[in-house]
């Protein structure tokens, strides 16, 4: 027998662990989420190996269900993490929605600007008309570059 049959005769908890650790290494590198499921089962099949002793095939079929029933399990009752208004983190201004902020400037056929998180934004007032320095506004939406606001 060579050394690495023997080796994984007499020690499964250590191929298994050292796959796991391996996957788990390329999951932290490339940060995709599938295989840190496929980890955790190949660490489950070392520990059950080492606790019950099943033959190479057994093993290798418990690890494919394992992965198979963890992977459809989190896909099913874990589902990704979206922001709480469902838009890209990455849109700051797409964020803005129902924030409050002040006019800085005095709103002029419904056009002025206005500041929203210690920002200064160019708006659109909904309504057109005046608005006066300082009052308060919410942000409605996102026209462009241009906050809509409706006065407070």
């Amino acid at each position: 027998m060579d050394t690495i049959t023997s080796f994984y005769l007499t020690h499964p908890l250590w191929i298994w662990g050292g796959l796991a650790a391996t996957l788990l290494a390329v999951e932290v590198l490339t940060g995709s989420g599938w295989l840190l499921w496929v980890a955790a089962s190949a660490g489950v099949t070392g520990l059950v190996v080492s606790l019950v002793g099943t033959d190479f095939t057994t093993t290798v079929l418990i690890f494919a269900a394992l992965t198979l029933i963890s992977t459809l399990a989190v896909r099913r009752y874990l589902p990704r993490a979206e922001t709480a208004s469902g838009q890209d983190i990455n849109d700051y201004a797409g964020r803005l929605v129902g924030h409050r902020g002040s006019a800085v400037s005095a709103f002029v056929a419904g056009a002025g600007r206005v500041s929203v998180d210690g920002k200064e934004w160019a708006a659109q007032l909904d309504d057109g008309g005046v608005l006066d320095i300082g009052a308060l506004v919410e942000i409605t939406g996102i026209d462009g570059s241009q906050l809509k606001v409706r006065r407070c």
